[in-house]
């Protein structure tokens, strides 16, 4: 029997498994193989830090899932997953980043002595962690069966979180809560943006209000000045400055559960476009909100924040928000849900997002974002930090 310590009954386990197996047959899939750790984690309760070698949760139409994974990483899908043990399943280390066999050889074998070599089976081909030789490898050991692209079947069925998945997001919010307080509190000019990042993460790590801190699937984005013209770019050595701006993309994280949220930092008098970026940002959020209710698409909130946006004098030619959640790296979005024109994704009670509204100008960037939930009569934002530029002489 499985003794695993694990973060959701085994209720709340099977009924997910009842939801993927319901979209599976909706899709003619007999068997689903999930090389997603996120997925992997949702379904089964794994956790382990193994994403970079190959691993996976197979999924038949009756039974348990079963664990598949080096041999190693078997002792912690033991202690992680719900299965009982003979649902976990262990490769050789030999096949290992060896060039002269693979992995997947032995997954074949796993899905034959199950009887699972027939049919359909469905496969994760756009994911991070399932690549084009794995797959190569897969077709080539089962040519009795066929194959469909199953990717995001899983990612769909998490868009609405139950109490417990809320309660560890309101956590990591009030983690976030912290990460931002301690960098208004200590930043200042003068200061290495990697003694400010190191801060971060022990403000990150140690958690908040009795909850621990978990590591986030992307590392803390904080550039400055010209930097800070690009999103997506993290930190050095060099100190901060008078007369710049920093932003700080930011996850707290609990059980593996994400709320993230932005907010920038200015040393000195703001200039006046960074003044007229914060107030337009702000009041396009306030109607950007007001649509997200559910009943609405997810395109009602862009639509109305871009509008207000462009009536103001700014544009945003990305999207200005996604699903979040339960995640891994490299990427704490849900891949599911984005805030953007077309996107007629009805919005539900439960459903959880990172409405992500930032600008980038010509000498900076400006980022006042949130983590929201919707809930039964409209929205709620998860974090209580001031939304505000942040002003520090």
């Amino acid at each position: 029997m499985s003794s695993a310590n694990l973060n959701f009954n085994h209720e709340e386990y099977s009924a997910r498994i009842g939801k993927t197996r319901a979209a599976m047959q909706a899709r003619g899939v007999d068997v689903l193989i999930v090389s997603d750790p996120s997925n992997m984690h949702w379904l089964t309760g794994y956790d382990g830090w193994s994403f970079y070698v190959h691993q996976a949760v197979v999924l038949g139409m009756e039974g348990e899932p079963v664990w598949w994974g080096r041999a190693m990483d078997g002792l912690g899908a033991k202690l992680t997953a719900f299965m009982q043990h003979d649902n976990i399943v262990g490769y050789d280390d030999t096949y290992v980043q060896n060039p002269e066999k693979h992995p997947m050889e032995t997954l074949a074998a796993l899905l034959s002595e199950r009887g699972w070599a027939q049919g359909n089976i469905g496969v994760e081909l756009d994911n991070y962690y399932y690549s084009a030789a794995a797959h190569a490898s897969l077709v080539g050991a089962l040519s009795t069966a066929g194959f469909k692209d199953m990717t995001g079947l899983v990612n769909w069925q998490r868009g609405i979180k139950s109490e417990t998945e809320i309660s560890y997001m309101r956590r990591a919010a009030k983690i976030v809560e912290a990460m931002h307080a301690k960098i208004i509190e200590i930043a200042e000019p003068g200061m290495r943006k990697n003694d400010l990042v190191a801060e971060i993460y022990r403000t990150a790590v140690r958690g908040a209000d009795g909850h621990w801190g978990d590591y986030p699937a992307i590392v803390p984005m904080a550039p400055s000045g010209m930097d800070a013209t690009a999103p997506h770019l993290t930190w050095d050595d060099k100190p901060l400055k008078a007369g710049e701006s920093t932003f700080f993309e930011l996850a707290g994280v609990h059980r593996r559960y994400h709320a993230t949220q932005s907010r920038t930092l200015f040393f000195g008098a703001p200039p006046k476009k960074y003044l007229d970026s914060e107030k337009a940002v702000l009041e396009a959020v306030e109607v950007g909100l007001e649509q997200a209710k559910p009943g609405n698409f997810a395109e009602d909130i862009a639509n109305a924040f871009n509008a207000k946006l462009n009536q103001l004098g700014f544009e945003k030619d990305s999207r200005c928000g996604y699903a979040i959640g339960l995640s891994y790296p490299p990427d704490w979005g849900e891949r599911t849900v984005s805030f953007r024109r077309g996107d007629r994704t009805e919005l539900k009670p439960g459903m959880t997002f990172h409405f992500m509204p930032a600008l980038w100008l010509d000498d900076g960037g400006v980022e006042i974002t949130e983590p929201i939930l919707i809930t039964d009569t409209g929205v709620e934002c998860l974090c209580a930090t001031p939304r505000k530029l942040f002003v520090k002489d």
